[in-house]
């Protein structure tokens, strides 16, 4: 989801495109799905994406959006109120999600940050609980230079306070790939934190320990909605129950 990375990667070298599209291939899938797995449809957006025309997107089907807020302590998407409030005011569904970078400060402090910059809850029925992305490093080693045990330590940091400030245990993308890399494939969060899995593929594909089955599926990284397509493993009526947690 960390667009910049990706605009990058299209002026690169044709060495380097190479040995990138070979790590991507073996992560996200090497063939997105043709047509949108079972569920309902969503997006996600960040500040590559600029003012997005949200009637149009709820036009095309989607029912619910996650918006980049926040990355690490030092960037906020400029074009943040437009998507989150824009989404919101057609009708969507909607969440906030922030990009983590462990090797910068500690779970605890990026969570913080997040919820001061648009990461909040709130019990209308049209909010998720914020997301966790946590992926791939775009500014240098895969793992972030943690050890598993730090970066589950560091997980543990971010989604503890996020719970402490908001209520709600918060959302956590991945790809099974780096999870498995970079945490040893821990189940410990499964019980709490619903999934959000990245996986350009017509299958989702083996889960992270722990989690029998996914919330979101990202399923490729275009298509009719602006940014990200995905789908929630449910109904309408129960991704209202997510965002309520439980009833309002």
């Amino acid at each position: 989801m960390h667009r910049p990375l990706r605009q990058a990667l299209r002026t690169a070298a044709a060495a380097l495109v190479a040995t990138v599209t070979v790590a991507a291939s073996a992560t996200l899938g090497a063939t997105p799905a043709s047509a949108a797995p079972a569920g309902l449809p969503g997006m996600d957006v960040s500040g590559y994406q600029g003012n997005v025309n949200w009637s149009a997107a709820w036009s095309n089907g989607a029912r619910f959006a996650y918006v980049k807020a926040t990355e690490g302590t030092g960037y906020t998407n400029p074009y943040f109120a437009q998507q989150y409030n824009g989404s919101y005011n057609v009708g969507m569904i909607r969440g906030s999600y922030h990009f983590a970078l462990p090797d910068r400060s500690s779970g605890a402090t990026q969570a913080n940050y997040f919820v001061d910059h648009g990461g909040g809850w709130s019990r209308d029925g049209k909010t998720l609980p914020g997301a966790l992305d946590i992926e791939y490093n775009p500014y240098g080693s895969t793992c972030y230079g943690l050890s598993q045990s730090s970066m589950r330590s560091w997980i543990a940091s971010f989604v503890n306070q996020y719970y402490s400030r908001t209520g709600r245990w918060a959302t956590i993308y991945t790809t099974t790939d780096w999870w498995s890399t970079c945490t040893g494939n821990t189940s410990q969060f499964s019980a709490n934190n619903p999934l959000w899995i990245a996986r350009y593929s017509s299958s989702v594909g083996t889960l992270p320990a722990g989690w029998g089955t996914y919330s979101f599926w990202q399923w490729s990284s275009s298509g009719v909605f602006p940014g990200d397509q995905n789908v929630w493993n449910g109904t309408l009526d129960r991704l209202r129950v997510l965002a309520c947690n439980g009833t309002c």
